[in-house]
C-alpha cells in the first residue's frame, strides 16, 4: 500500500495563489486552496464576509524522492518567504487507501452573490429554484471559488452574462467561471489555458454540470486566440496583473467585440490604476470595479 504526503500551509489571500502555484510544480496529484476558520452560515447581499485565512494544501508520491521534494518545496518557500511572509509548510503522510477522502473532506458549499452555489461534486446540498449550482471536482487545476479572485469574477459574471452571448475564458483553470456563464445564459464559450491539465479538467467539469455542448476548451494563449480572429461578447481573464499588462500590450482588446465587456481580476488593490491604465492602451474603458479585502475586479467595455 502507497503513501501520499500532504503539505499544508495557511496564509493570506495575497500569497495563497502565489504559493498554490509553486506548490503545483511538485505536488501533481493536486493543489486546493480553501477557506480557513469559520465562516457565517448566512450574510446579507451586500456584505463580503472573508475567512480568517486561506489554506494551500497539495500532495506528493511519499517514495524515494520524497525528502528530494519536501527540500525544494522548502527552498522554494523561504524565497517566497523574502517576498511576503507566507510561513512553513506542514507535513503529514496520508495512505493511498485514504488519501482521496482526506483531500475531499476539505471542501465545503459556497454561497457567492445573489444565487451561485459552488458544491463539490460528492457533497449534496439543498437548492432554491433560482440557484446557479456549480458542482466541482478541482482535481490539480485552479479554480474552487474559495479564492477572492475568482468570488469577484463569479459576482461580476452576475452582472454581464445575458442569455445568449458567447464568451472567451482565458486562463479557464477548472472551468468555474465557463461553467457559471453557460448555466447563466451564455450560449458560446471558448475556454482556453496554457495548462493541458486545465482544459482537461475544464471539459470534465463542464459535461457534470451539464454544459458540456455551450463549452470548447483547447490548450492556447491570447496568440492563439487572436490568430482565430474571433471576437466575443464577453471576454473574462481571471490571472495576475504582472500577466494581464503585458497581454494589453499585445492586443488584448481586439478579443472584445465592439460594445462588448471584459472582467479582469487577480489585481491586488494597487495594482488596479496600472492595469485600468493598460486597459485603456488596449482599446477598453473601465468602468466598474469590485472589492473584497484587497482584491480587485475590473469591469471594462469596448466602445461601440
Amino acid at each position: 500500500m502507497g503513501q501520499w504526503v500532504e503539505v499544508t500551509l495557511h496564509v493570506d489571500g495575497e500569497a495563497a495563489e502565489a504559493v498554490a502555484q509553486e506548490l503545483q510544480k511538485f505536488c501533481h496529484q493536486g493543489v486546493s486552496i480553501e477557506q480557513g476558520g469559520a465562516m457565517p452560515i448566512a450574510w446579507d447581499e451586500d456584505e463580503h464576509p472573508q475567512p480568517e485565512y486561506l489554506i494551500v494544501r497539495g500532495y506528493y508520491a511519499d517514495d524515494d524522492r520524497a525528502a528530494e521534494t519536501k527540500q525544494k518545496i522548502d527552498q522554494v518557500l523561504v524565497y517566497l518567504n523574502m517576498m511576503y511572509p507566507v510561513g512553513e509548510a506542514m507535513y503529514h503522510t496520508v495512505q493511498d487507501e485514504n488519501w482521496a477522502d482526506a483531500w475531499k473532506v476539505h471542501y465545503k458549499p459556497v454561497r457567492l452573490g445573489k444565487r451561485i452555489l459552488i458544491r463539490p461534486r460528492w457533497i449534496e446540498v439543498e437548492t432554491q429554484p433560482e440557484d446557479v449550482v456549480i458542482s466541482l471536482d478541482p482535481g490539480m487545476a485552479f479554480g474552487t471559488g474559495t479564492h477572492p479572485t475568482t468570488q469577484l469574477c463569479l459576482e461580476a459574471l452576475e452582472l454581464v452574462v445575458e442569455p445568449g452571448i458567447d464568451m472567451l475564458d482565458l486562463g479557464c483553470g477548472s472551468g468555474i467561471l465557463s461553467i457559471a456563464a453557460a448555466k447563466m445564459g451564455a450560449q458560446d464559450i471558448y475556454a482556453v489555458d496554457i495548462d493541458p491539465v486545465a482544459v482537461k479538467t475544464t471539459i470534465e467539469n463542464a459535461d457534470d454540470n451539464g454544459v458540456g455542448e455551450a463549452i470548447t476548451s483547447e490548450a492556447g494563449s491570447l496568440e492563439a486566440v487572436l490568430e482565430t480572429g474571433r471576437q466575443f461578447d464577453l471576454v473574462v481573464v481571471n490571472i495576475l496583473a504582472k500577466i494581464i499588462i503585458p497581454m494589453c500590450d499585445n492586443n488584448l482588446g481586439q478579443t472584445v467585440k465592439p460594445g462588448g465587456l471584459a472582467v479582469f481580476s487577480g489585481l491586488i488593490e494597487d495594482q488596479v490604476e496600472e492595469v485600468e491604465a493598460a486597459l485603456r492602451k488596449t482599446g477598453l474603458e473601465p468602468y466598474q470595479r469590485l472589492q473584497q479585502t484587497d482584491w480587485v475586479a475590473v469591469l471594462a467595455k469596448r466602445p461601440a
